[in-house]
């Protein structure tokens, strides 16, 4: 059985997501973003397998370097992003000086690529390449659960004004390949509220 819990991190309320297993006490974070102190005190007495990151704006790799020294744990990025978390030109750090200092961290131990399955916790994630948002935007999917990152949201979509950021291939992503699974799947978004890809095929207006 999967657990799966949320927490609003940073100013920018960035979705970070905690998956566990709680028969094995082992966990995946997903986009683990800034000020992860709640995140951190839940983990406390859990292994944490790995950190998959959607995407590597700032917003949403800021808890990358105090969790992954802290719990041991290797990171997956898009090879795409694979300079981004060092560089904080590239994941937008620099941009936002009233929001955060420019931030880095040591690179993904791990790439990731549209097609691959990973087994994490006793489950299988299938790794979605959707980009748009981001060139290396990633989509993961466990069971009926896909966390979109910034892809697509409820009633919404990505900004696709940042670095790298095309409205075209974010789009793309949306109708080719978030739309073509079935409508039940749920979507758990970078930001907001969680969705399901029926509710957002029939009713969000951008797409």
């Amino acid at each position: 059985m999967l657990k799966i819990e949320s927490y609003s991190l940073g100013p920018l309320q960035t979705n970070a997501y905690l998956l566990i297993n709680e028969e094995e006490r082992k966990a995946v974070i997903i986009d683990p973003g800034m000020n992860p102190g709640a995140l951190i005190k839940k983990i406390e007495n859990l292994e944490i397998e790995a950190i998959l990151l959607t995407h590597a704006h700032f917003d949403h790799m800021g808890g990358v370097d105090e969790i992954r020294k802290l719990k041991g744990c290797p990171v997956y990025l898009h090879d795409l992003e694979s300079e981004w978390l060092t560089n904080p030109k590239l994941n937008g750090s620099t941009n936002w000086p009233q929001v955060t200092t420019p931030l880095s961290t040591d690179p993904a131990e791990y790439d990731l690529a549209g097609g691959q399955q990973l087994d994490l916790i006793g489950h299988q994630f299938s790794v979605y390449h959707t980009p748009g948002h981001s060139p290396g935007s990633v989509s993961f999917l466990c069971g009926n659960d896909l966390f979109s990152g910034d892809v697509l949201f409820r009633l919404g979509v990505g900004r696709t004004d940042l670095h790298g950021g095309r409205e075209r291939d974010l789009l793309d992503s949306i109708h080719n390949t978030l739309f073509t699974l079935k409508d039940e799947v749920k979507v758990y978004p970078g930001h907001g509220q969680r969705t399901t890809i029926g509710y957002e095929r029939a009713n969000n207006p951008y797409v």
